[in-house]
């Protein structure tokens, strides 16, 4: 599976923006799709998941409520819907793939990664 994350950009505090990945391979909707972000200095870390099937979602607390995390399996894309979005928020965006059962929110539980998109907020 290959991913390609885009969607980032400048955006002031309390203004939304929606990434997008999109996936090649005919395996998309086996997979479940994650994203992450890594702010300068920082490591990286789990932002939200959504199930293979697209049933169930699972979100880090920092962005529960603000952000939402879906899939359109037609489009072989994911997407992320960031609200209410907080300097906090500024990093860069990766998008990934696993087969690992469940709500995986571990870098190391995803075998695929796109190239990430910079997300930042302006005060």
């Amino acid at each position: 599976v290959q991913l390609q994350a885009f969607g980032g950009g400048l955006v002031q505090a309390g203004g939304s923006l929606r990434l997008s990945c999109a996936a090649s391979g005919r395996t998309f909707s086996s997979y479940t799709m994650g994203w992450f972000r890594q702010a300068p200095g920082k490591e990286r870390e789990f932002v939200a998941v959504i199930i293979w099937n697209g049933d169930s979602t699972y979100y880090a607390d920092s962005v529960k409520g603000r952000f939402t995390i879906s899939r359109d399996s037609a489009k072989n894309t994911v997407y992320l819907q960031m609200n209410s979005l907080k300097p906090a928020d500024t990093a860069v965006y990766y998008c990934a793939a696993t087969l690992t059962p469940g709500w995986a929110s571990r870098v190391y539980e995803y075998t695929f990664w796109g190239q990430g998109t910079l997300v930042t907020v302006s005060s």
